[in-house]
This record gives structure tokens, C-alpha cells and sequence, in this order.
């Protein structure tokens, strides 16, 4: 068990250090490349480490 402990703690920090920006873009921004704001919430919150990482590239409106 603390062998996978190991392994989980480094990708739950990682999973949050990209969730949390990338929801509070969402959240504050009204423009995007692709999509609305309902899609890229769910996005964000229910694809893994993946979904923040999409938002970044393909829906985040450059400012």
C-alpha cells in the first residue's frame, strides 16, 4: 500500500496544480477558442490530467 502511496501523491498534486487555473480561467472568462463555458468546465473537472492540459491548447481565448 505505501508503495502506491508513493506513486498516487505526486499525481494527485500535479492533477490539482492544473485543475485549479484551469477552472478559474473558465470561470472568469466569457471567450473561447472552441466551445462555452459548461463544456469546458466539464472538461476541466472530469477528464484527468488530460482535460486542463486540452483546455490550455485548444480552448483558452488568447488575451
Amino acid at each position: 500500500m505505501k508503495d502506491i502511496i508513493v506513486y498516487l501523491i505526486p499525481l494527485v498534486i500535479l492533477e490539482l496544480a492544473l485543475v485549479i487555473p484551469a477552472l478559474i480561467h473558465v470561470l472568469k472568462h466569457d471567450r473561447y477558442k472552441f466551445g462555452n463555458k459548461p463544456l469546458w468546465t466539464v472538461v476541466v473537472l472530469f477528464i484527468q490530467i488530460i482535460g486542463p492540459i486540452v483546455y490550455f491548447i485548444l480552448g483558452k481565448e488568447e488575451d
